[in-house]
């Protein structure tokens, strides 16, 4: 999986440089993924992000795009992942 460092300091939120996924519904609705570096297979992915916010704190939170939905150039915002559900932490960790 690809990393999704995020720009933090005094001004964080989108740089016009970087590539974003809006992500769309569940915990995580409304917060932008930085997708720059990843490659068109694993934006058809999606992504499976952990978070302390779904249904399962420590867990994974699944989003992927619509396979029929337009994408936008880049940079930017250039596509939507949609929340599909959440698994929880594996027992391992």
């Amino acid at each position: 999986m690809p990393s999704t460092h995020h720009r933090l300091g005094p001004n964080p939120g989108p740089v016009p440089w970087r590539t974003y996924a809006a992500l769309i519904g569940g915990p995580l609705d409304g917060l932008l993924l930085d997708i720059t570096d990843w490659t068109k297979d694993e934006i058809d992915t999606g992504a499976a992000l952990t978070t302390e916010r779904g249904q399962f704190p420590g867990g994974q939170t699944l989003y992927a795009p619509r396979p029929d939905e337009p994408r936008a150039p880049a940079p930017g915002v250039t596509c939507c992942f949609y929340h599909s559900g959440d698994t929880p932490r594996p027992a391992d960790e």
